[in-house]
C-alpha cells in the first residue's frame, strides 16, 4: 500500500523537470537590468498577471497544514472545518476593496513599512522581528513537518527525515529565482494541486462507494458520506452540555459554533490575508486593478479548496469507523491513508500535487523573510552608510562619475538580493533543525490547529495595530505599541489564566474540560476577547492625543470605486458562499 511504482516516480520526476524547468526559463526570460535586481526579486517588478496573484495567492496559502491539518480536523470535526477557506472568500473581498488601495497609494512594500510610514520605527522593528520568529518556529517548522509526514506515509517513515531535508531543498531553489519566479511557477503548481487534488477526491468517492457495495460512482460515494456521517456535514457545532461526550467537547473547543464568527474567525482570515507579508506581497507589486483581479480570483478559488482538502478527511473517517482502513492512527495521518488507496499513477499525481502545495508555501515564506530581513533589518540597521558623491566635478569627469555610481548602485541591489537569499537559507536551515524530531509537539494537537493557535497569540494585536492604523486618523505610534503589548498578553491570558481568575463561565466565554481535565476556553474566542480589548486600549490612548495624527493616511472615496468586472466577481463569490451556507447550515 506504502510503495510507489515506476509510473508514479515517473509523473513525479516529470512534474520535478517541469516546475524547475519553467522556472529557469522565467527567471532568464523575465530578467531585466541589474539595476532593479532587488525590486525585482522582492516584488517582481509589477510583472505578475491578476492570474498569476490570484494562483500564487493560493499555491503559497495551501500547503501541508491545509492538506494534512485541514484533512485531519474534517476527519474529526467535518465540513465546520471548511469555515476557514469560505470565510476567506469573503475576507479577500474586503481586502481587495479596502486594503489594497491603501497599500498601493502609499507605495507599501513589506508590512514592518507599513507601521513605520503609519506609526513609527520602534513598532515597525518590534513586527519585523515578530513576523520574522513567527514564519520560522511556527509556519516553516510545521509545513515541512506535516508535509514529510504526508509524504513518509507513502513511501516509508523511514524517508521522513530524507523528505523534509528534499522539500527544504527544493523551495530554497525556487524562492533562489525571487518572486517572478515563485510567482509564475505558482500557476503551475496551483494548477497540479487543483489537478491532483480533485483527482484524489474523486477517487476516494469512488472507494466509499466500492466499500459499500454500490459500484465505482463518485456521487454515490459523497451521498455515503452524507448518510455515514451525518454529524459532519453541518457548518454551525452545537454547544456541549453536560450530556456531551468528550469527543463533541474537543470539536467544540476547535470550532465553537456560531460564537466563533463573532469572535476569532474574522480576525484570523483578515490578519492573514491582508496584514500578511508572504501574502500581500504577490500584489504590492502590482497596479490596483490587476491587484485586486488576482486577490479576488483567489478568493473564488479558495471556495473549492475544501473539496480537495478537507474531504478527504471525512471519507477516511467513514472508511475507518466501518473497518475499511484499519490501522489509521491519529487525525493528522487521515491523507496519508485515503492516498494510499489510489492506483498506480495517481499516487504519483497526488505526491506531486502535496508537494507543489508544501514547495510553493514554503518558496513563499522563505522570499518573504528574505525581503523582511533585507529591507526592514538589514538595509535600516547594519548596512554600511555610503560616502555621498561628490557634485562638483568637471565637465570632462561627468561620464566617470556617473558610471561609477550606477557601478556602486548595481552592487548594492547585488548585496541586498544575496542578503535575502542567505536570509531565505539560514531560516530554512533553523526550520530543519528545529523540527527534526517535531520540537514544538505539532503531532500532539492536529497541525491545523496548531498553526491557528499559536499565531493566535499575536494576531489580535497585529490586526487592531492594522485596522485603526488604516482607517482613523487619530490613532499614535505609542496607542499602536501598547495594542501590539496588550494584544499579546491578553492572548496569554485567555489562554492559560482567565478560567482561574474568572471561573469557567460567565458572559464572555465558556470554558469547558480538556482530555486532560482541564478547563479551556476555544481559543478562538481567547482571539475576540483579545481583538476587543485591543482596540479599546488603542482607542482611550489615541484620544488623548491630536486629533488627525500627522502620519495618518489621506484617504478619498476615488480609491475605493470598483470597476465593473471587479463587481461582478464579487457577486459570484457572494451568491456561491451563500448558497454554501444554506445548503450545509
Amino acid at each position: 500500500m506504502n510503495s510507489l511504482s515506476s509510473l508514479d516516480m515517473l509523473i513525479f520526476v516529470v512534474y520535478f523537470l517541469l516546475v524547475a524547468g519553467y522556472g529557469y526559463w522565467v527567471y532568464n526570460k523575465k530578467k531585466k537590468a541589474t539595476i532593479t535586481a532587488s525590486h525585482d526579486y522582492f516584488l517582481a517588478e509589477g510583472s505578475l498577471t491578476w492570474w498569476a496573484i490570484g494562483a500564487s495567492l493560493i499555491a503559497s496559502n495551501i500547503s501541508a497544514e491545509q492538506f494534512i491539518g485541514m484533512s485531519g480536523n474534517g476527519y474529526f470535526v467535518g465540513i465546520a472545518v471548511a469555515a476557514y477557506e469560505w470565510i476567506a472568500a469573503l475576507a479577500l473581498i474586503i481586502i481587495a476593496v479596502w486594503f489594497i488601495p491603501i497599500y498601493l497609494k502609499n507605495k507599501i512594500y513589506t508590512m514592518p513599512q507599513f507601521l513605520k510610514t503609519r506609526y513609527n520605527e520602534t513598532v515597525s522593528l518590534i513586527m519585523a522581528i515578530f513576523w520574522l520568529f513567527l514564519y520560522v518556529f511556527v509556519n516553516l517548522t510545521s509545513i515541512l513537518y506535516l508535509g514529510a509526514i504526508a509524504i513518509s506515509g507513502l513511501v516509508g517513515p523511514e524517508y521522513l527525515h530524507t523528505i523534509m531535508i528534499a522539500l527544504a531543498v527544493f523551495s530554497l531553489i525556487i524562492t533562489l529565482g525571487g518572486m517572478k519566479v515563485i510567482g509564475y511557477t505558482d500557476v503551475i503548481q496551483v494548477a497540479v494541486l487543483i489537478i491532483g487534488g480533485f483527482a484524489t477526491i474523486y477517487f476516494a468517492l469512488t472507494i466509499v462507494s466500492e466499500k459499500f457495495g454500490l459500484g465505482k460512482d463518485a456521487l454515490a460515494g459523497f451521498k455515503t458520506l452524507m448518510d455515514q456521517a451525518p454529524d459532519h456535514f453541518h457548518m454551525i457545532l452545537d454547544k456541549p452540555t453536560a450530556a456531551s461526550s468528550q469527543e463533541d467537547v474537543n470539536k467544540y473547543l476547535i470550532l465553537p459554533g456560531i460564537a466563533m464568527y463573532f469572535a476569532g474567525q474574522w480576525i484570523v482570515n483578515l490578519n492573514y490575508w491582508g496584514c500578511n507579508q508572504y501574502i500581500t506581497q504577490r500584489a504590492l507589486g502590482a497596479d490596483l486593478q490587476t491587484a485586486r483581479k488576482g486577490i479576488l480570483f483567489a478568493g473564488f478559488l479558495k471556495l473549492l479548496m475544501p473539496i480537495i482538502v478537507m474531504l478527504p478527511g471525512i471519507a477516511a473517517y467513514v472508511l475507518h469507523k466501518n473497518g475499511h482502513l484499519p490501522g489509521l492512527s491519529g487525525m493528522d495521518g487521515a491523507y496519508s491513508a485515503i492516498l494510499g488507496f489510489l492506483p498506480s499513477g495517481l499516487k504519483g499525481l497526488a505526491i506531486a500535487a502535496l508537494t507543489a502545495a508544501i514547495v510553493a508555501s514554503l518558496a513563499g515564506k522563505l522570499n518573504s523573510i528574505g525581503t523582511i530581513f533585507t529591507l526592514d533589518i538589514y538595509m535600516k540597521y547594519f548596512k554600511k552608510k555610503t560616502p555621498q558623491i561628490n557634485t562638483e566635478i568637471s565637465k570632462g569627469d561627468v561620464l566617470e562619475s556617473v558610471t561609477n555610481a550606477n557601478f556602486g548602485r548595481e552592487a548594492e541591489e547585488k548585496n541586498m538580493v544575496w542578503i535575502g537569499r542567505m536570509a531565505a537559507l539560514v531560516a530554512i536551515v533553523i526550520a530543519v533543525v528545529f523540527e527534526w524530531k517535531d520540537f514544538l509537539g505539532i503531532s500532539g494537537e492536529g497541525g491545523f490547529t496548531f498553526i491557528q493557535k499559536y499565531t493566535g497569540f499575536i494576531s489580535p494585536g497585529v490586526f487592531a495595530m492594522f485596522i485603526l492604523g488604516m482607517f482613523w486618523k487619530r490613532t499614535t505610534g505609542a496607542a499602536a505599541v501598547a495594542g501590539l503589548i496588550t494584544g499579546f498578553a491578553m492572548a496569554i491570558f485567555f489562554n492559560s489564566f482567565a478560567v482561574s481568575v474568572f471561573g469557567h463561565e460567565n458572559f464572555m466565554y465558556t470554558a469547558f474540560k480538556n482530555n486532560d481535565g482541564v478547563y479551556e476556553i476555544p481559543f478562538l474566542i481567547n482571539m475576540g476577547w483579545a481583538f476587543f480589548i485591543t482596540m479599546a486600549v488603542m482607542i482611550a490612548i489615541s484620544l488623548a492625543g491630536p486629533k488627525v495624527n500627522p502620519k495618518a493616511f489621506e484617504l478619498d472615496k476615488s480609491m475605493f470605486k470598483l470597476s465593473p468586472p471587479v463587481i461582478a466577481m464579487i457577486v459570484a463569490t457572494l451568491l456561491i458562499l451563500v448558497a454554501l451556507y444554506v445548503k450545509f447550515w
